[in-house]
């Protein structure tokens, strides 16, 4: 697992450029491009598990997908940050990607130290220091272990037997 540091205000258009925001809509076209102009290294080299560390109002910027839908895909395991903006947020809980504040853990964090996250206690372990975070609700674990809230409603329907039916494009379909 490798820790990915970044600072404050760490905006929407760093982590996803908008330029690619109409030409690139799926995990596979997004991930090339992912933090491309912040640190062109990230995109190579992030691996499954890997956790960023962040400043202040991480995700601040305009309303797209593809930053949070990209974190996800390449296996972002969380990203702990001092704040994050509210639609980040949301955006982050739609598809499943952790997000923590823990403001203590990310000024306590140098490069090099190691990080144990442990995000159903809400335990952070940074280098030999401890850190408590409020534990996630079950509600967003659920919708996390589920890969997100629209597999997790289509999940929830599916049990209670009921359908899911949906408009994609021009057609209607089915989820059986």
């Amino acid at each position: 697992m490798r820790i990915w540091k970044y600072g404050d205000n760490i905006n929407t258009d760093q982590l996803f450029p908008g330029k690619y925001t109409y030409t690139c809509a799926t995990p596979e076209e997004i991930k090339p491009h992912l933090l491309e102009d912040l640190d062109p290294s990230f995109a190579g080299n992030v691996k499954k598990d890997d956790i960023i560390i962040a400043g202040k109002n991480f995700g601040c910027g305009s309303s797209r997908e593809q930053p949070v839908l990209g974190l996800k895909s390449v296996g972002v395991q969380a990203v702990i940050a001092e704040s994050f903006a509210r639609i980040f947020y949301r955006s982050a809980i739609n598809q499943g990607l952790v997000l923590i504040e823990c403001q203590d853990a990310v000024k306590a964090y140098s490069e090099g130290d190691k990080i144990e996250l442990n995000i159903e206690k809400g335990n952070i372990t940074v280098g030999e220091k401890n850190f408590s975070f409020p534990t996630l609700p079950k509600e967003i674990l659920a919708i996390r272990d589920a890969d997100g809230l629209l597999a997790y409603t289509r999940l929830k329907l599916k049990k209670n037997g009921k359908r899911f039916n949906y408009v994609s494009g021009y057609q209607n379909k089915t989820d059986e």
